[in-house]
């Protein structure tokens, strides 16, 4: 089965009351459309992320996702629903996924255990949608004056992502054109189609005022128990004679080469190492034996999207790296930049949360005598 997330990042925010659509805003430094983005991108049972944009802020959606060159960029419509079914028609030529969330690019807190429940809802029905419980009492106003109350028994909030089997969301989106409707399961629901509800999370805060980023902002950095973890990882290879080193995902030409089951990159081994370190969750050998004949030869980063995939699936989110490389050979130095740019792309990290250096053993030791390079990383992450 595959799965495809649509984010809707179409919208001018009118009621958000700036020039600039709230999807570009910062939070925490970062554009709101971006921390959906991300989410999605790393989770695991995600195979394609696509995002509708508005036509007059395509240059602002390709600087908010910067990097992510995965993502799938759609020109949206003159309003919701022709942005997403334009989103669904390009899917549909691009990989015509089984399934597929829409999610809105104003909600940037989506945990992926959420996702996990809409994609879980979706193996016994083709229409699922989060919901919250309504607490307050409901009044229906006109004139600042109530006319009645409303029974609250039974009512939800709705929230996105929301999934759909994805043929009959698209054909709902080709044949049923409201511009009434506020969200894409009522197209469902005025076709008579069934509705499946699982729990939504309240931290999964539209932002529709500008008072909702600090609200969103509060939301990320006052959580009652946050369960921060730091892991080490640690690792060593042999030099040989070769026609480079691969360190960090980046290739050092040089006449040596590291000796391992694997491609050997050692900044990329302990790195992995380090994360399932925080995980309580095994060693890289573990996960990847080297009695495996198929990692031979095999390339490091997928043992470090594997890790990564393990970090999100746990509704974990990478925030620092502190990794440094113990070698005599080759320098590290003229290619510290482009390690440093590598490994920010692999972890859609900003580099200002990656700390890399190298240093040497002063001739001691093996990595002293040229034998072999050493690496050490330590992460700091939220589950």
């Amino acid at each position: 089965m595959t799965f495809a997330a649509l984010i809707v990042a179409a919208g001018s925010g009118q009621r958000f009351g700036n020039a600039l659509p709230k999807q570009f805003h910062a939070l925490r430094g970062q554009p709101i459309l971006r921390f959906a983005v991300d989410t999605f991108l790393r989770h695991p049972k995600i195979d394609k992320v696509a995002v509708v944009y508005a036509v007059d802020w395509y240059q602002a959606t390709q600087t908010a996702l910067a990097g992510l060159d995965s993502v799938v960029l759609i020109p949206g419509g003159d309003s919701r629903q022709q942005s997403v079914l334009r989103g669904l028609e390009a899917l549909n030529r691009n990989i015509a996924p089984d399934y597929v969330l829409i999610h809105d690019a104003a909600r940037p807190l989506i945990n992926p255990a959420l996702i996990d429940r809409v994609i879980a809802g979706l193996k016994d029905h083709s229409a699922v949608i989060p919901g919250l419980n309504v607490t307050d009492t409901l009044k229906q106003t006109q004139n600042s004056t109530i006319t009645h109350t409303i029974d609250r028994q039974n009512m939800i909030r709705v929230q996105t992502p929301q999934g759909f089997d994805f043929s009959t969301i698209l054909a709902a989106h080709q044949t049923q054109m409201d511009q009434t409707l506020t969200d894409d399961a009522a197209l469902i629901e005025a076709q008579g189609g069934t509705i499946f509800v699982v729990p939504g999370d309240e931290r999964n805060l539209k932002i529709t005022h500008a008072d909702d980023l600090d609200l969103a902002l509060r939301m990320m950095t006052d959580q009652s128990v946050p369960d921060f973890r730091v892991g080490q990882g640690f690792d060593v290879h042999r030099l040989v004679t070769g026609d480079g080193v691969i360190l960090c995902g980046h290739l050092i030409p040089c006449p040596h080469a590291l000796l391992g089951h694997s491609d050997a990159d050692v900044g990329l081994h302990a790195l992995c190492d380090a994360i399932f370190g925080a995980l309580g969750d095994g060693d890289i050998g573990q996960h990847f034996p080297p009695s495996d004949p198929q990692w031979r030869g095999a390339n490091s980063i997928i043992f470090l999207k594997y890790a990564l995939d393990r970090l999100a699936a746990r509704g974990g989110i990478l925030h620092h790296i502190d990794l440094t490389i113990i070698c005599e050979q080759p320098k590290i130095g003229p290619h510290r930049t482009a390690m440093l740019a590598r490994l920010s792309d692999l972890c859609r990290l900003p580099q200002d949360r990656i700390g890399l250096k190298a240093t040497t053993t002063e001739k001691l030791g093996f990595a002293g005598r040229g034998e072999g390079i050493a690496a050490q990383a330590i992460v700091t992450v939220r589950l």
